[in-house]
């Protein structure tokens, strides 16, 4: 909920015929409905100005690139690019912004209008405002001096079709090894359910050295429940990277996990360890004993700058998310086992390459040899979300199928 302005001017996501989005458009992930203002980082800053005088050559714009195009509901950024330019992820640098009218470069909206100017074999893409009138205006207004409070929905085009990685956003699928075997786990359920579900109240431990406990006493503590673990491996020195999990739903820790003092059947006493009391808040499958919990991370706001990684990656698809999915198509989630420490970042694109078939030479009459033809380029993907030593990827555009154990590598 926002205030409106007293009177005066004021500018309300401010644009002119000579502003356009700069770095990148804010993906919301796991957002509120109100409006966000999204941070504008340093590396995004100086992208925009630096490019904001430059534009692209005109050759590498798109062969069938529109002059101007009316953004639609529905589109993503990622799109629009394609439409533009013929390498997407270089996007950042075909949209110039002008750093005193544009003070969000986020947000870019449904009647916009963008075209093409053209200037010395070099091109920029700007925007003219909105003719939808369900959109924030884009130009000074008055407005009389009374409060007037209203929500913002947040109506902004994203960069990627948010549907197809907003579980992998909200949901701590990776995790390394010392972590998983550290993570509590259930130990007991009602005693008339084998099944625990939303509702259900359950029992559960963590380790010795870090039993559950409220990290702010008096409040109640979301966690996460996972279960199968799966390894990911590296497919050449089989290390285990990783583990995958599959996620089943939130819990509150109601009671912490403690001791209690019994007798025995002979009289004597005995500490027990009484396990924390959890509820489980909500269940996207049903959990059982032997589950295991990790805390809810803090929310993020993410957002995505498509660019290509500036050292030198050459890594391999290492898994294909879903249940026995042998070839991934286009908008599948795929984990690559290259990862932050390899220096991966959310947004770098990365080429799809197909492995160069092995054939028998049999050009030379009397001779026989084998050879291995080139890898090709088979699509692209975008990293969305990097752990460590592995990564989620979106695969935004393929020829043909992608497998495991294809390489993906720079883009050129």
């Amino acid at each position: 909920m926002v205030p409106a302005p007293a009177r005066g001017s004021s500018r309300w996501g401010a644009a002119s015929s000579w502003t356009m989005l700069a770095a990148l458009a804010g993906a919301l992930a796991a957002a509120p409905a109100l409006a966000q203002n999204f941070p504008i980082t340093p590396g995004q800053r100086s992208t925009a100005e630096q490019v904001a005088q430059a534009g692209v050559p005109l050759s590498e714009l798109a062969p069938n690139a529109p002059e101007e195009y009316t953004v639609k509901r529905g589109d993503t950024l990622w799109a629009i690019s394609g439409m533009f330019l013929k390498t997407p992820w270089r996007w950042p640098e075909l949209w110039g912004m002008n750093m005193e009218e544009v003070r969000n470069p986020h947000r870019i909206y449904p009647g916009q209008q963008l075209f093409l100017e053209k200037l010395n074999g070099r091109a920029l893409l700007r925007m003219r405002a909105s003719t939808d009138s369900s959109q924030p205006p884009t130009d000074t207004i008055r407005v009389s001096p009374r409060t007037r409070i209203e929500s913002l929905p947040d109506a902004s085009i994203p960069t990627l079709q948010l549907a197809a990685i907003e579980a992998f956003l909200a949901e701590p699928l990776i995790i390394d090894e010392k972590t998983l075997l550290a993570a509590p786990r259930i130990v007991a359920a009602p005693a008339d359910r084998v099944l625990i579900t939303r509702g259900d109240r359950a029992y559960a431990r963590g380790i010795a050295a870090t039993p559950m406990m409220q990290r702010v006493s008096g409040r109640e503590d979301d966690y996460r429940i996972f279960r199968n673990a799966q390894p990911l491996r590296d497919p050449v020195t089989k290390a285990v990277l990783g583990y995958e999990a599959q996620y089943l739903g939130k819990a509150a820790l109601v009671r912490n996990e403690s001791s209690e003092s019994v007798k025995t059947s002979s009289g004597k006493e005995e500490t027990l360890p009484v396990p924390a009391t959890i509820d489980i808040v909500s269940a996207k499958e049903e959990m059982r004993v032997g589950d295991r919990l990790l805390p809810e991370p803090p929310r993020e706001f993410l957002n995505y700058v498509p660019h290509a990684p500036g050292n030198t990656i050459r890594g391999t698809i290492v898994s294909i998310h879903g249940n026995a999915v042998a070839l991934a198509g286009q908008n599948s989630v795929v984990v690559i086992n290259k990862g932050t420490m390899d220096g991966i970042e959310m947004g770098h694109v990365l080429v799809i390459q197909k492995e160069g078939e092995r054939r028998t030479d049999t050009s030379q009459p009397g001779e026989r040899s084998v050879i291995k033809l080139p890898n090709e380029r088979n699509g692209l993907l975008m990293v969305f979300r990097p752990f460590e030593k592995l990564s989620y990827g979106l695969v935004l555009e393929m020829n043909d199928a992608v497998k495991i154990g294809d390489a993906v590598v720079n883009p050129r």
